[in-house]
């Protein structure tokens, strides 16, 4: 069985480490699926949930709130601000967030002030989508 090295860290920590058959991640221009022996590639990854699927069945959901991705033929590289291992995610801090972040839209004065609130929003739409898909594999 060929497997491919998969390393997802946030500006805090490592999240991940360890070695999977399959990752699916949500990639600028759309789903990924990267595989052992994949061309190398460098590339945005948008906000939503990176799924890994390790050597020995298992799977492992993580929310990246985008991000930078780096395949080698041998090695998955994942670079986030933000990452939120599948468990950790918190449904009530993230409806609580997304509300706020609403609420500056709707309260935006300038353009500066409603990308910020734009953003934010998009990050906690992506966050609660992750924690639904999370939810449904287990």
């Amino acid at each position: 069985m060929s497997t491919i090295h998969v390393d997802v860290v946030s500006a805090e920590a490592s999240i991940f480490s360890g070695e999977a058959k399959f990752v699916a991640l949500p990639g600028e221009s759309g789903e990924l699926g990267i595989y052992p022996r994949h061309t190398p590639l460098i590339t945005r990854i948008k906000p939503g949930s990176v799924r890994i699927e390790k050597a020995d069945g298992t799977e492992e959901f993580i929310f990246v709130a985008g991000g930078i991705l780096e395949v080698q033929p041998n090695c998955v590289t994942v670079l986030s601000d933000t990452a939120i291992r599948g468990k950790d995610l918190d449904e009530e801090k993230a409806n609580t967030a997304k509300a706020a972040a609403e609420d500056a839209l709707r309260n935006a004065k300038g353009e500066l002030d409603i990308a910020k609130a734009q953003s934010e929003l998009a990050i906690m739409a992506a966050q609660i989508s992750a924690l639904r898909k999370f939810r449904q594999k287990r």
